[in-house]
């Protein structure tokens, strides 16, 4: 399948080293990282990330600085124009997103709605 416009989902520079990092650590081959959402939480919806170790029926691919970012189809309508970063502190670590769609998010950061 050929790889989606960039505009589904953008990574930034410390994103795509994170994504670079997890995939060559790997215990088993993987392709990329798959993005999606999962009903949970307070505000209804909240991201998930995972190794991709194949493309499943239906999903897209972003290709983005040099990696893969495999799209759970049914979460594309929520992921337009988001920007996925990884975000590193004294207190926690991880990916965040910057996602346009959102119209609440939950006080304690875990749970989105649109």
């Amino acid at each position: 399948m050929e790889p989606m416009s960039k505009s589904m989902i953008t990574l930034t520079e410390s994103a795509a080293e994170r994504v670079r990092s997890l995939v060559s650590r790997s215990d088993k081959p993987v392709l990329g990282l798959r993005v999606g959402v999962k009903t949970r939480g307070c505000s209804g919806l909240s991201y998930f990330v995972e190794y991709a170790e194949d493309q499943k029926k239906f999903e897209d691919v972003v290709e983005d600085k040099g990696v893969k970012i495999f799209i759970d189809p049914t979460a594309v309508m929520f992921l337009i124009g988001t920007e996925m970063d990884y975000v590193e502190d004294k207190i926690q670590s991880g990916f965040v997103f910057k996602n346009p769609n959102e119209k609440n998010r939950c006080g304690c950061g875990e749970s989105f709605s649109v």
